[in-house]
C-alpha cells in the first residue's frame, strides 16, 4: 500500500477502500479533466484505449494515439479562436471522435454543452439558444441539415462536423470537417490554457423526465471527485476490458467512463444490434448498465427458458426457486439482507442450516445452468455497474443467483452524477449503496425539511465535492435546487440504514395519491409487476382516483406463445411472421387481442400475484384497471429518455384520453 499516496488522499476513507485506491493512477493533484490524458499515455500509451468495431472504416486506439489527437483537436480549435470558459456545443453520438472532440473542448479551457445528435430539433436548438454557444461540433451533414434552417437565429460562427464529409453548397458560417479540424492542429502551436478546478467544464441538460430540461453547470472539480473515488470502490486496471453502450454525453455513463479509461481500461463501443454478440466476443469485466438494458439480459434469458421442452422448464423453476432460498439465507448470515438487517442468534443458526443443505443443489444448479448463462456475457463480468434508476428486486436476485456481480449506485445529472454505491464487499441488495468519500446524504421530512430518524422514509438531500455549480442562467432554479448550507434537494424518497446504506423508495414528484389520501410509490410497484413475463413495460396511473390502475406494455413473443396455447390465434397466424425483427409480434398481426376478455383476465391476473407477493403490500396497492398498449415506449416517440427512463408525464399527456377512459366508470 502506497503510504504516502494515502497521506495526500482529501477524504476519509475505510481500510478496504485505501486498499483499493493505492492501486489506482493517482490524479489527485491535478486541476482539470483535461490532464488526465498525458498521464494515462506515459503509464498505458501502448494499451487500446477505444475500440469501435461498428464504425465504417472500424477505429481502434492506443492511449497514445488518444492523447495526441486530444492535443492537436484542440491546438485546431484555438487556431480558430476557441477561448478559455467559452461554450461549444457538441451534439454526437458513441464513437472514439466523441470523446476526442469532447476532452479537446476542456483541453482549450472551453466548456462543452451536450446531447445526442439524434435528440428532437426543438430540443437542440433550446440547447444552442440556452448555452449561447458560438461554434457548434456535430455528428455529421445530416444532423447539420436538420438544424439549418435556424441557425442563423443563434451566434453560431463556426461548425465542424465529427465525420470527414464535405459540402459544395455556400454557407454563411465556416464549416470544417474532423480531419480539417486535426490538419489545422499539426500546423499550428499549442497554447496551454490555465484551467481552475473551479472552472466550468461542461453543460449536461437533464433528461426532461419531469419539467424543462435545464442545464447543468458541471465544473472539473465535479468531475475530478468522481475520477478520484471511484477506485475506491472498483480498482480498476491497465488493459480491463469495458463494453459501452450507454450513450457517452450522459452523465452517468460520462463519468464512468473518464473513471475507467483515466485507470488505463480498454473500452469498446457497441450497440443494442451487437450488444449480445460482442458480449460474447469482447469479454468486458466492467459494464457500466441501466435496469433496462440488465431487464433485456433477463428477458432473453427467460425467452431461451421458456423455448425448453415443458420438463426441462419445471426443473429449471425448481432449481431456481431453490437457488432464491440458498440466496436469502446467504444474505442474512452475511448481514446483507435489507429485510432482516439485524437477525437474532436464532435467525442465524436457521439460515446457516438453510445454506448447508442447500448449497450442493445451488452448486449443481451452477454447473448444469448459471455458468452457461455466464458464458452467454463473455463469462469474464466482474461487475455490472448499474445506475439511472432503481433495480427491481427479481432483477437484483436473478443476477445474483447466476454469480454475476451487479453494484447499483445512485446520483442524479445535478450530482455529477454518483453520490452513492454499492461496494463488493458491502453489497446490500435492493439498496444504492454507501456515498462515495467526500459525500453527505441526509434525509429529511419532505414537509419540516428536519432531519428524520435512521430507517424513515423522508426526502434525499445530498452534499459534496460533486454537487453542480447550478443551473446555467437560471439562478431561481438554482436557489430551489441548492440551499444556503451547500445541500442539494435530489427530489427523491429514501431512506438510511444504520450502516449508511442509502434505500431510494420513490421520487417526490411522482407520488400518486389517491382519492382517501393514501400516498402510493409507484416505482417499487411497477418493478414487481416486471417480474411478470407477459409485461414489458409499465406505468402506473390514479392520481385523484379511489384506485390504481396501470397502463401496460405486453411482452409480444410471451403473449404470442400464450395466444396460440389459448387457441385465441389460429394456426396460419401464429405460423406467419411480419415482423421486420423475425420475431411474433401478436401486437402487430393482431392488435385486437388488446381486447379481449381473456386476456384482460391474463394481465390482472398477473399483476394482483406480482403486487400481493410484493413485500409491504396495501390494500391500496391493487390495480383496479389496466389498459393495454401496442407500441412499446421508446427514444424515438419520446417515451424514454436516452438512459432509458419512462418519461412519466409524456407517457401521461399522450394518452390522457386512455387515461381518463379508465377511470370514467
Amino acid at each position: 500500500m502506497t503510504t504516502a499516496r494515502l497521506a495526500n488522499y482529501p477524504y476519509t476513507i475505510s481500510q478496504q477502500e485505501a486498499q483499493n485506491i493505492s492501486q489506482t493512477i493517482d490524479y489527485t493533484q491535478i486541476n482539470s479533466l483535461p490532464e488526465v490524458w498525458p498521464i494515462v499515455a506515459a503509464k498505458c500509451g501502448d494499451t487500446v484505449a477505444l475500440n469501435a468495431p461498428h464504425s465504417k472504416p472500424a477505429i481502434s486506439m492506443t492511449y497514445r494515439e488518444v492523447a495526441t489527437q486530444i492535443k492537436l483537436f484542440a491546438t485546431g480549435l484555438q487556431s480558430l479562436g476557441i477561448k478559455p470558459q467559452t461554450g461549444v456545443a457538441l451534439f454526437a453520438d458513441n464513437s472514439p471522435r466523441w470523446l476526442i472532440a469532447d476532452q479537446g473542448i476542456m483541453t482549450t479551457g472551453a466548456f462543452n454543452a451536450v446531447r445526442s445528435s439524434q435528440a428532437e430539433v426543438q430540443e437542440l436548438l433550446s440547447i444552442l439558444d440556452n448555452s449561447q454557444a458560438q461554434t457548434l461540433v456535430v455528428e455529421d451533414l445530416k444532423t447539420l441539415n436538420k438544424l439549418s434552417d435556424r441557425l442563423a437565429d443563434l451566434p453560431i460562427k463556426l461548425i465542424i462536423l465529427l465525420c470527414d464529409e464535405t459540402t459544395d453548397v455556400e454557407l454563411p458560417i465556416k464549416l470544417l470537417n474532423f480531419s480539417q479540424t486535426i490538419d489545422l492542429g499539426r500546423s499550428a502551436q499549442f497554447q496551454p490554457a490555465t484551467i481552475a478546478k473551479t472552472d466550468l467544464a461542461t453543460l449536461i441538460y437533464t433528461s426532461g423526465t419531469s419539467g424543462n430540461p435545464k442545464g447543468v453547470m458541471l465544473t472539473h472539480a465535479n468531475l475530478l471527485h468522481q475520477i478520484n473515488t471511484c477506485g475506491t470502490v472498483i480498482p480498476a486496471t491497465p488493459g480491463s476490458r469495458v463494453l459501452s453502450i450507454l450513450p457517452s454525453w450522459h452523465s452517468y455513463e460520462r463519468s464512468c467512463e473518464y473513471y475507467l479509461l483515466s485507470q488505463g481500461c480498454t473500452q469498446t463501443y457497441t450497440n443494442i444490434r451487437y450488444f449480445k454478440q460482442d458480449l460474447k466476443e469482447y469479454q468486458p469485466e466492467y459494464l457500466v448498465a441501466v435496469p433496462r438494458l440488465s431487464e433485456s439480459i433477463y428477458e432473453g434469458i427467460q425467452k431461451q427458458f421458456r423455448e425448453q421442452p415443458p420438463n426441462k422448464q419445471k426443473l429449471v423453476a425448481r432449481l431456481l426457486a431453490l437457488s432464491t432460498k440458498y440466496i436469502e439465507a446467504r444474505r442474512i448470515v452475511q448481514g446483507l439482507s435489507l429485510e432482516c438487517l439485524n437477525p437474532t442468534l436464532g435467525q442465524k443458526l436457521i439460515a446457516r442450516l438453510q445454506m448447508a443443505i442447500l448449497a450442493p443443489i445451488h452448486a449443481i444448479a451452477d454447473k448444469l445452468i448459471y455458468s452457461k448463462i455466464r458464458a452467454a456475457t463473455g463469462g469474464k463480468i466482474r461487475y455490472i455497474i448499474s445506475g439511472g434508476g432503481s433495480l427491481a428486486k427479481h432483477l437484483d436476485l436473478f443476477f445474483e443467483i447466476i454469480g454475476v456481480n451487479i453494484l447499483v449506485g445512485y446520483g442524479l445529472t445535478e450530482t455529477a452524477p454518483i453520490t452513492n454505491v454499492r461496494r463488493p464487499w458491502q453489497n446490500l441488495r435492493l439498496s444504492s449503496g454507501q456515498p462515495l468519500p467526500g459525500t453527505e446524504i441526509r434525509i429529511v421530512d419532505v414537509d419540516t425539511r428536519q432531519p428524520v430518524a435512521i430507517g424513515q422514509k423522508g426526502l434525499v438531500m445530498i452534499r459534496g465535492p460533486q454537487v453542480m455549480q447550478g443551473y446555467y442562467r437560471d439562478p431561481e432554479a438554482t436557489a430551489k435546487a441548492i440551499d444556503v448550507d451547500g445541500w442539494f434537494n435530489s427530489g427523491d424518497l429514501g431512506m438510511l440504514t444504520p450502516n449508511n446504506d442509502l434505500t431510494i423508495t420513490g421520487r417526490a414528484k411522482d407520488t400518486i395519491v389517491l382519492s382517501n389520501g393514501e400516498n402510493i410509490e409507484p416505482t417499487p410497484i411497477e418493478d414487481a409487476c416486471l417480474r411478470s413475463s407477459y409485461i414489458s413495460q409499465i406505468v402506473l396511473v390514479g392520481q385523484d382516483q379511489k384506485a390504481l390502475g396501470a397502463l401496460i406494455v405486453p411482452n409480444s413473443e410471451a403473449l404470442h406463445q400464450w395466444a396460440i396455447s389459448q387457441n385465441l390465434i389460429p394456426a396460419p397466424i401464429a405460423a406467419t411472421n411480419p415482423a421486420s425483427s423475425n420475431e411474433p409480434n401478436i401486437l402487430l398481426d393482431n392488435p385486437q387481442i388488446l381486447n379481449n376478455t381473456q386476456v384482460i383476465d391474463l394481465f390482472r391476473d398477473e399483476l394482483n400475484r406480482e403486487v400481493k407477493n410484493r413485500p409491504g403490500y396495501r390494500i391500496d396497492d391493487r390495480i383496479a384497471t389496466i389498459k393495454l398498449i401496442a407500441e412499446p415506449f421508446s427514444i424515438e416517440n419520446g417515451l424514454l429518455t436516452q438512459t432509458l427512463k419512462i418519461r412519466r408525464p409524456v407517457v401521461m399527456a399522450r394518452y390522457h384520453g386512455m387515461i381518463d377512459e379508465m377511470f370514467a366508470r
